[in-house]
């Protein structure tokens, strides 16, 4: 066999044994977090601009409470296991133990550490939200304070790139590199915030794993044509356990992923797009995370300057509740609307 064939084995296996080793861990975690009860203890009412949500509560029933959070967990601590044991693997003699080693430090370092970083960070809030403990609604970690360590964790990314990586300019496709120099920085601090702001997609059953595992599975394969096998591997291997995730996730859900899956998704995400150069096609592999959090916005403004609102709920997901689509409809839909626009952007980016 060629050596690309190989490293496309390398991958798709990958892949595979993260799928089913989440899947493997599943019963354990579920078992654990339906003995100790760890669910919010009350449903949200009120919005983050304090009104009352009267359409949430309308198709969100109080049987939801009983569903526990944290299945993030299933999906970093698959990486991470993955992760070192095939880096312990590859110190022996076995070739392919030695291919199948995806942790490099100029590949998937960074990505690694803003997983599982931004993953604690959000754990933290997970378990916060369940004691009821924080001054947030509900209990939790302030906004302002998840938004500072998110800015904390990109800023450390930021200076990895510029300063360790060498990184200073953003690949425009079909164009060239356009240098940016130093302002390579407050570039990358900006795309991570807005990007964990898209993690309001976490609203119905199997949105977002859905959501997500395309979007990996999309610079999985634009981090190939770049040669970036690590990575690629990386990226595989995260849908793999998005999937595993998703199978239990899908109505009705087994657990939710909760701030521990959603916030070390979007930081990771963050990474990878600069890693494989994708910063400009990003807003269009993760166009549901865009119109979901751009949303919200509006509707905020909406509501501020003109007194009314633009949608009948916010983020765009439950404005289609709503109006009376069922679940189902909306997820199935979604997803239909993320895997073209992954492929149109995955299209755009390789013209480079």
């Amino acid at each position: 066999m060629n050596e690309i064939t190989i490293n496309v084995i390398k991958i798709f296996v990958l892949g595979a044994m993260s799928f089913i080793l989440a899947f493997w861990l599943t019963p354990i975690l579920t078992h654990f977090l339906y003995k100790h009860k760890l669910w919010r203890k009350e449903i949200r009412t009120k919005s983050i601009d304090n009104k009352e949500l009267f359409f949430f509560k309308k198709f969100h029933s109080e049987k939801e409470i009983h569903v526990p959070r944290f299945g993030g967990l299933l999906i970093w601590t698959s990486v991470l296991i993955l992760a070192v044991l095939f880096f312990l693997l590859s110190k022996t003699d076995i070739w392919w133990f030695k291919k199948l080693n995806f942790l490099s430090r100029s590949q998937t370092w960074l990505p690694l550490f803003a997983l599982i970083a931004a993953s604690l960070v959000g754990l933290t809030d997970d378990v916060l939200q369940v004691l009821k403990k924080g001054k947030y609604i509900g209990g939790g970690l302030m906004l302002k304070y998840r938004l500072v360590l998110v800015i904390l964790i990109g800023l450390i990314g930021a200076w990895w790139f510029y300063f360790k990586l060498g990184y200073s300019t953003i690949h425009i496709p079909g164009n060239g590199d356009f240098f940016i120099g130093i302002w390579y920085i407050p570039l990358f601090v900006l795309v991570m915030l807005a990007t964990y702001s898209g993690g309001v997609i976490d609203g119905l059953d199997g949105l977002a794993g859905g959501a997500f595992a395309v979007i990996f599975a999309a610079f999985s394969g634009i981090a190939l044509f770049n040669g970036q096998i690590d990575l690629a591997a990386f990226c595989a291997v995260i849908a793999g356990a998005i999937l595993a995730f998703l199978w239990f996730n899908i109505p009705p859900a087994r657990f939710y992923m909760g701030e521990t899956g959603m916030l070390g998704l979007c930081c990771a995400l963050t990474v990878v797009a600069f890693l494989t150069d994708s910063i400009l096609v990003l807003p269009i592999i993760g166009f549901l995370l865009v119109i979901e959090s751009g949303s919200v916005i509006l509707q905020l403004l909406s509501k501020k300057f003109r007194k009314k609102r633009v949608f009948l709920a916010a983020p765009i997901h439950h404005h289609f509740e709503a109006k009376g689509w069922p679940h189902s409809k909306i997820t199935m839909r979604f997803w239909v609307i993320g895997v073209v626009m992954a492929i149109v952007g995955v299209a755009i980016r390789l013209l480079g």
